[in-house]
């Protein structure tokens, strides 16, 4: 082989290898966001099992289409809503509690479940609404956190210095992870939003935040 075959070849083995990267890079995010999709339309759809079989879209359409799960599961979820706002739902919903406060294990997980999703839900609250950077695992290395909150009177009357309670994430599942009781005088507060801080997580630290308040840094030069 002469040296211009030699040169065409690694040329063309060059461009294959750039066109796989680029097919890669726009295929991949779309099958995967599809399987997410499709799985999540799968779960919702179970919800056409409280429905009669005669009722079923299934049933009255003769064939199956994904999403109407979902559609269902929306409309449950709004009626519900619009029940509890009045005297009798809430009524309801309170005499339903109070039984479950009856069953002791039931007791303790719907509690905190409940109270999770109040806070989260809640628009006035100030749970995974501010982005920190916390020296975790190691003295100089820094991790990602989100404050959960800062109401902490008795672990500040017991430390003497007012805490914040952080929520680190694992990578690249942020549903996991450990809490810990910082000093706010410890943590540092990002400008990044909690959408970009959790693209971070999730995609590995390759997806990193784009805003205009990002200074840059020199890097330092490696090798001799």
């Amino acid at each position: 082989m002469t040296r211009a075959q030699q040169v065409r070849k690694a040329r063309l083995t060059r461009a294959l290898r750039r066109y796989l990267i680029n097919g890669l890079l726009i295929w991949v995010p779309v099958l995967v966001t599809v399987l997410v999709v499709r799985f999540i339309l799968d779960l919702m759809d179970q919800t056409l099992l409280v429905l009669p079989h005669a009722l079923r879209p299934d049933t009255l359409l003769g064939l199956h289409i994904p999403g109407f799960g979902a559609l269902l599961a929306v409309l449950i979820v709004v009626l519900t809503g619009l029940l509890v706002t009045n005297f009798i739902g809430r009524t309801l919903v309170e005499v339903w509690e109070d039984m479950l406060e009856r069953i002791p294990f039931v007791r303790a997980l719907y509690g905190g479940v409940k109270s999770f999703s109040e806070t989260i839900l809640s628009n006035s609250g100030k749970s995974f609404k501010q982005v920190l950077l916390v020296e975790y695992p190691r003295l100089g290395a820094w991790s990602i956190g989100f404050q959960t909150t800062d109401n902490l009177p008795e672990i500040n009357a017991t430390l003497g210095v007012e805490h914040v309670c952080v929520f680190v994430p694992t990578t690249p599942n942020p549903t996991s992870g450990f809490i810990f009781m910082v000093p706010r005088s410890q943590v540092h507060v990002l400008h990044m939003s909690v959408d970009e801080a959790m693209r971070m997580i999730v995609t590995l630290g390759v997806v990193g935040p784009t805003h205009a308040g990002a200074v840059a840094v020199a890097r330092p030069q490696v090798g001799p």
